[in-house]
């Protein structure tokens, strides 16, 4: 089932339409200069620690559908006998835990650092479909070692940076905080990465805080 929570509070409320933010709830904040200390909540450590149980549990259900198809396919197909199927199906369900396994590993061993955007570009790609557009934006942290973001035929990302912003990495989150967010009319959430209102307080749909 798919989670909402109230834009404002943070509350869960999966379409509750009686749901009333605290009266004593302040006025929404605009973006600032600085970075916010809001990435310290609770929320954003128990995001990552479901993302790393959700990933272990899509993996494992994967793992299982494949031991089970390869086996049944060794026992009743002409093509394919076991014990040779029921390897593969292993072969292959090892696979989807180890990707879960360096998925979350990858989470831990990140570290939280300070960059620069220096360079924005836009390449076009041609593929079986026609020409798509890759946007891209390229921090540098101060060790010269370069992170690139990228997205297809969307431009939101690459619009939302400007060359020379500072931004900051964050742990475990893999996302990016700019410094300056004055000039923002939206905030993609540092969780999840949703796009939010600049004006909401909470992601409507993680219900992490947003940071501004």
């Amino acid at each position: 089932m798919i989670e909402f929570y109230c834009r404002h509070c943070g509350a869960r409320i999966n379409g509750d339409a009686n749901h009333r933010c605290p009266a004593d709830t302040p006025p929404p904040a605009l973006p600032k200069i600085g970075y916010s200390e809001r990435i310290r909540d609770a929320r954003f450590a128990a995001y990552i620690r479901h993302s790393d149980q959700w990933s272990f549990l899509f993996a494992g259900i994967l793992a299982v559908i494949a031991f089970v198809g390869f086996t049944l396919y060794g026992a009743f197909s002409d093509e394919m006998d076991n014990p040779q199927a029921l390897l593969i199906g292993v072969g292959i369900g090892s696979m989807f835990l180890l990707i879960a396994f360096f998925q979350s590993r990858g989470r831990k061993r990140s570290a939280t650092w300070d960059g620069t955007v220096t360079e924005k570009s836009i390449r076009k790609k041609r593929t079986d479909n026609g020409t798509r557009l890759e946007y891209i934006v390229c921090i540098n942290q101060p060790n010269g070692k370069e992170h690139l973001l990228s997205a297809e035929d969307d431009d939101t990302m690459y619009a939302s940076y400007r060359v020379g912003d500072a931004v900051r990495h964050h742990a475990g989150l893999n996302t990016y905080e700019k410094y300056d967010k004055t000039q923002d009319s939206a905030l993609f959430c540092s969780a999840c990465s949703a796009l939010c209102d600049v004006y909401d307080t909470y992601c409507p749909y993680c219900g992490c805080p947003l940071l501004k």
